[in-house]
């Protein structure tokens, strides 16, 4: 198997979970499909999904919730 990255495709913070009280959408060794969302995007309080765009396995996430990122920064690493 082939390792790839998910890249942000924004620059803003970086949120796993959809809501504070919610659980994050996706965790290490967790199974994603190509539409899976894995995390969003905030840019000035306007919200973009990240999708995993492969179907794989998370090896990590290289960000923690709701750190700064930017346009191109990795974000995970899934097992393809």
């Amino acid at each position: 198997m082939a390792t790839q990255q998910i890249f942000s495709p924004l620059p803003g913070i970086f949120y796993r979970k959809p809501a504070p009280d919610k659980p994050v959408y996706k965790n290490d060794g967790d199974v994603v499909a190509e539409s899976d969302t894995i995390g969003l995007i905030e840019v000035m309080k306007s919200f973009n999904e990240v999708k995993a765009g492969v179907t794989g396995k998370i090896i990590g996430f290289l960000v923690e919730n709701e750190d700064a990122v930017m346009a191109g920064q990795p974000l995970a690493e899934i097992d393809v």
